[in-house]
């Protein structure tokens, strides 16, 4: 037994002998339709979702074997190196809702969009995601206005040519693109979205006697990488260890054409007092993440959109080593227990705090398509992810993902990435997703993913899933579906209903439920899956 379970144990035999349980009333009718317009809410400073952190995907009706859940919910207890400590694997098998959150406030889900996405042409859709609304933003972030950090990226709206081929931006603000696997399936092009994450490390981490070195910089991205994913060594872009006089390769010797790095107790350059800790980023770590339209090029081919979505930005305020972190998840296991309803702290500018050392800060489209800073009740959907789910590593998803070394750095490319299976796996991770889950979505709604990757019989064409060259082939939409989508997001844009849900959905979710019925279990238990975030590239 763990010391967090047997804590829990400990919290429970306690209260229960002191005390019956007092459930947690419910502050408004249980019901999926809301009462008021999403910002009637935030203007009147009443909450309408205090379960926000329940995603949309965790109503989905699973039918005893459809299994979206083991994406998020995960069991580390057998690593004991492993700093995720939340071990929730045991939710794929149970709806453990607080009362408020057996009701599915994502209304959105259930609207039917058809005649709305009718009304818009498309030359304006594609006039629109073609706008760069980042730039504006940045230019806010500078004014008197904001007091919070910036997370400026000159060009950022253009993509990939924001960057040098190794993923440095040009502008030279130090942050790093990087190539990796989007996550099962919120982020598949054919689901609505597309994105991109950059990374970027404390000045420490980039110089050395306080001079930028890009090969200190990269050498410790790498230091980071395999502490991240577990590797005693990883094939690195070209570096001089002459130039700063640092042994990068471990082979005591300084050449100025080191491709590779091994791991080291400490970073390099000026970071060379912080240690390199297992599955953990140092204070000050940023992760920029941009959430877009789906781009349509000229020839019909998909792209990241020059349009935003959402601008997502995460600090590493505080440091906390593994043992801190367990009475981290401790607590969190402490108040469910005793029925509170998850909170965190906002600290305005400052951004909101997860309570495991991070920072977040979310910004999204107002009713004309420029960029605002999120409400509280609309960040607050943000924990669902970035808090106390056990899949992720040091609370984050996508560096963990990274395609593996120098082949890695640069700005994301599906047409550059394969199917690779996760650790512990033989078959692609995708093909594995759709197998296990039983469509091309989590609320197996997709019917353009559908009819490609499935048979009559709602079987998955392995074969034909396997034959395609790239993530590109498996997961971008028709030009038609591309547009219909943004068309969809669009209007919740107009209406800021955000609050009710942000997925864009084409029709009414059928397999979505509106109340849950706590004394069905979600899965079977031959259709609960351990599943590792990482993958094996090789």
């Amino acid at each position: 037994m763990n010391r967090l379970l047997a804590l829990i144990l400990l919290v429970m035999a306690a209260h229960l002998a002191g005390c019956d349980k007092t459930p947690q009333s419910l502050t408004e009718t249980a019901s999926a339709e809301p009462e008021y317009a999403a910002q009637d809410y935030i203007t009147h400073k009443e909450t309408y979702n205090p379960e926000a952190v329940i995603p949309p995907q965790c109503y989905t009706k699973t039918e005893g074997e459809n299994n979206p859940c083991y994406i998020c919910h995960q069991s580390n207890s057998d690593d004991r190196a492993h700093p995720n400590m939340m071990n929730d694997g045991f939710l794929q098998g149970s709806y453990d809702f607080s009362d408020i959150g057996n009701t599915n406030r994502w209304s959105n889900l259930f609207k039917n969009r058809s005649a709305e996405i009718g009304n818009i042409s498309d030359s304006f859709m594609r006039d629109y995601i073609n706008q760069d609304n980042y730039s504006a933003l940045a230019a806010w972030f500078k004014s008197d206005a904001w007091s919070g950090r910036a997370p400026i990226i000159e060009h950022l709206a253009d993509g990939a040519a924001a960057f040098n081929a190794d993923g440095l931006a040009l502008d030279g603000s130090r942050w790093v693109a990087f190539n990796y696997k989007p996550l099962p399936s919120t982020f598949w092009p054919t689901n609505g979205s597309t994105d991109d994450v950059m990374i970027r490390l404390p000045d420490a981490f980039s110089e050395i006697d306080g001079q930028y070195s890009r090969d200190i910089y990269f050498a410790n991205l790498s230091l980071l990488e395999m502490a991240i994913v577990d590797k005693a060594s990883l094939p690195s872009i070209t570096l001089d260890e002459a130039a700063s006089g640092t042994d990068f390769n471990g082979d005591g010797e300084l050449n100025t054409n080191v491709t590779t790095v091994h791991r080291t107790k400490y970073y390099f350059g000026d970071a060379q007092n912080i240690p390199v800790m297992h599955m953990l980023y140092p204070k000050g770590t940023e992760f920029l993440h941009t959430v877009r339209y789906v781009g349509i090029a000229q020839d019909g081919s998909i792209t990241n959109a020059r349009r935003m979505k959402e601008v997502r930005y995460m600090r590493k305020d505080t440091f906390m080593p593994k043992e801190r972190l367990t009475n981290s998840y401790y607590r969190e296991a402490k108040e469910k227990h005793f029925g509170n309803l998850p909170a965190v702290v906002n600290h305005d500018d400052r951004g909101m705090s997860n309570g495991m050392g991070w920072l977040l800060w979310g910004f999204i489209e107002n009713a004309d398509g420029e960029m605002r800073k999120q409400n509280d009740q609309e960040q607050f959907f943000c924990m669902g992810c970035h808090k106390t789910i056990g899949t992720t590593i040091d609370q984050t998803f996508a560096f963990a993902r990274k395609k593996p070394g120098v082949n890695g750095w640069g700005y994301i490319d599906l047409k550059s990435l394969n199917d690779a299976p996760n650790i512990g796996e033989t078959q692609g991770e995708y093909l594995t997703y759709l197998e296990r889950v039983g469509g091309g979505d989590e609320f197996r709604q997709n019917g353009e993913m559908l009819e490609r990757w499935f048979d009559s019989k709602g079987m998955v064409k392995r074969e034909k899933v396997a034959a395609q060259k790239s993530l590109y082939d498996l997961i971008t939409p028709s030009p038609e579906r591309a547009l219909n989508l943004n068309k969809a997001y669009y209007r919740i844009v107009q209406e800021q209903s955000f609050l009710f849900g942000r997925d864009a959905v084409l029709t009414p979710a059928d397999n979505v439920y509106q109340t849950i019925d706590t004394a069905i279990e979600p899965l079977d238990s031959e259709h609960r899956y351990q599943w590792d975030i990482r993958l094996d590239w090789k």
